[in-house]
Formats: C-alpha cells, structure tokens, sequence
C-alpha cells in the first residue's frame, strides 16, 4: 500500500500558504483557542453563504480576517439595510 500524503499539507510553501499567518511568544493557547472559536462562529454564521476559506492574520493589535465566499452578495453584510441619508 502507498503513502498517503494530505494534498493541503503537501503543498504548503509552494504553491499554498498558511491559512493562518500569526506568532506569539506568549499566549499561544489562548490565541489559538480565541482563532478556532471565532472560525466555527463565522462558519455557523455564514453556513448559507457558501464560505470556502477563512484567513486570519493578527499583528500586534489587529486582526485581520478575510472571508472567501462564492459572490460577495451572498454575505449578510452586503445584505443588511442601508441607511439613506
């Protein structure tokens, strides 16, 4: 039987990046905890929005997100009222 080898992970430097682009000498845990809580928030709160991909980025005190969908109409916040005046 062949090796198995995860197509993500094979190409991870070459063609691919990291989904997640942060470093922390302190606080790792907690960070990483906080990152898979607010990615299974956002994936429950878009599940209708056919989300592919979500990248978090974090610098010293920012976070960055940026949500891939199928089209841009599709995310509740290109849908939500505005305002007229």
């Amino acid at each position: 039987m062949g090796q198995k080898v995860h197509p993500f992970g094979f190409r991870l430097g070459f063609n691919k990046t990291w989904r997640s682009r942060w470093y922390s000498n302190r606080d790792y845990a907690k960070l990483l905890h906080e990152d898979l809580a607010l990615l299974q928030n956002l994936k429950k709160r878009f599940a209708h929005a056919g989300v592919s991909k979500i990248e978090t980025e974090r610098a010293v005190n920012r976070l960055k997100i940026d949500i891939y969908t199928r089209d841009p109409a599709s995310s509740s916040a290109a849908r939500a009222p505005r305002s007229t005046s």
